[in-house]
């Protein structure tokens, strides 16, 4: 084969470099404590959460509950309806900017301890560690050939996986359907078509992103690592080795005896040994790399034991990389600015909009089955039907009127009562005299208020049509 030939070979095989399963060494160290801090955090909130109860009156219901069925969410002593959807978006905003703005200060930090994927994959690796051992004994046992031994650990190992998946399962659909209610229908087969396959898909799903996918999502199925870099720029602190201070290398040293004093790195391979992705740090800034700090953890064990100062390994910028000293704060950098500002403007307008929320609210819609009809006293009436919206837990009683024509008026009762974070449907006539210089389409207003004043009154417009 040709030179050529040799050399796109040899390019193909580092592109699709294939490599079997990753048994990562374990380390200790603050970054690994800090990683198992958010482990313990979020899915005690995940797990926890759907078990709280909120007393409201003389009923008590699910603290967090989308209640997809009645179109509510539930969340302690807030009701949430589709009409709030704005509200939506700024949580979606202030989760995007967030993530923008920690990228760009200190990389795919969310990536190393909060991101689902690096959660449950912390989770099935330990489970794992329990059954097989540590990284070594994992590595031999995946190598072995079939044995009674072998079937029974990775019997038992993909059984506490799944049961752990089924029980993720369960407290994720129990968002949906109260938990207290989603138990014994479990126990008794009673559960429903879309619990049933909701129950499946996410175990399935936990099941094989965090037991048999782990860190082939990080290298090629998450398409956060592939345009995280846009968020970069040269002051931004990511998980990097320090060549200037590591080269050349103890046994690059011995080789070449004529070449300058030997680095700090000592050649010793922890930091890719502990590395959850499998990859070598020393060469540089790499997608897959998850900014967890673990090789930081077991790099700095290192150099205390070999005498030399920590942080061969460490988060460091481009800038650091080549002797400029770190940019302080946010100064010069638009980008941090920007996403700053950004977050800052959302939350006010969030928290502005979630204060000044209305508890009352109303639709109106002209039958159009029916354009106009004469009533017996030879008035001229439209038929509508009125949505009254009760976004508060407390009962209450509404005042409906009309206003925009001579005479107009509402054909029979005026006032109903509310019940706490409901939807009331009204079918309501209006009328008006039938004499008049007005012909046609005419605007009117609905006017609904609330008989305690809890909330501001509300006009929705409408039209009333006249032969």
């Amino acid at each position: 084969m040709s030179q050529a030939g040799n050399k796109v070979r040899e390019a193909k095989v580092a592109l699709y470099r294939k490599q079997g399963t990753i048994h990562a060494k374990t380390t200790r160290g603050r970054f690994n404590s800090l990683r198992w801090g958010m482990v313990w955090l979020t899915q005690i909130i995940f797990y926890g959460t759907c078990w709280l109860s909120w007393r409201v009156g003389d009923t008590t219901r699910q603290a967090v509950w989308f209640d997809i069925a009645h179109e509510k969410l539930y969340l302690f002593g807030w009701v949430f309806w589709p009409q709030d959807a704005l509200l939506l978006a700024f949580v979606l905003i202030l989760a995007a900017t967030g993530l923008f703005l920690v990228t760009a200060l200190a990389g795919r930090l969310f990536c190393g301890f909060a991101c689902p994927q690096t959660v449950y994959t912390s989770l099935f690796v330990w489970i794992e560690t329990q059954i097989e051992g540590d990284h070594l004994a994992r590595l031999k046992l995946d190598q072995a050939p079939a044995s009674p031994r072998k079937l029974l650990l990775k019997s038992i190992k993909h059984g506490l996986w799944l049961l752990f998946a089924v029980w993720t399962a369960i407290s994720f659909v129990g968002y949906f359907t109260p938990i207290r209610e989603l138990l014994p229908a479990l126990a008794e087969g009673a559960v429903g078509p879309w619990e049933s396959f909701w129950l499946i898909f996410y175990a399935a799903f936990t099941y094989v992103q965090a037991g048999l996918a782990r860190e082939a999502v990080c290298q090629h199925m998450c398409p956060y690592s592939r345009f995280q870099g846009v968020m970069f720029d040269a002051a931004t602190r990511t998980v990097s080795y320090d060549v200037l201070r590591g080269e050349p290398r103890s046994h690059r040293q011995a080789a070449s005896p004529r070449t300058a004093q030997p680095g700090a790195c000592i050649d010793c391979g922890i930091c890719e040994q502990v590395c959850p992705t499998g990859i070598d740090i020393r060469d540089g800034l790499q997608y897959q790399c998850i900014n967890c700090g673990l090789c930081i953890d077991a790099c700095d064990q290192v150099m205390l034991k070999t005498g030399a100062a920590p942080g061969l390994i460490r988060f460091m910028s481009e800038e650091e990389h080549q002797g400029t000293p770190p940019r302080s704060g946010m100064r010069q950098r638009p980008r941090v600015l920007i996403y700053a500002a950004l977050l800052l403007v959302t939350t006010l307008l969030m928290a502005w909009t979630l204060q000044t929320r209305p508890t009352l609210r109303a639709e109106i819609l002209r039958d159009r089955g029916a354009l106009l009809r004469e009533s017996p006293e030879g008035r001229i009436e439209n038929a509508y039907t009125v949505k009254i919206l009760n976004l508060a837990e407390q009962p209450r009683r509404v005042h409906l009127t009309v206003s925009g024509l001579p005479g107009l008026a509402l054909v029979g009762r005026s006032d109903w009562p509310l019940e706490p974070s409901s939807i009331l449907v009204l079918s309501v006539t209006v009328a008006a005299p039938a004499e008049g210089p007005l012909r046609g389409s005419q605007p009117i207003r609905f006017h609904v208020q609330d008989d305690d004043g809890s909330s501001e009154p509300i006009s929705e417009n409408s039209t009333f049509i006249l032969p």
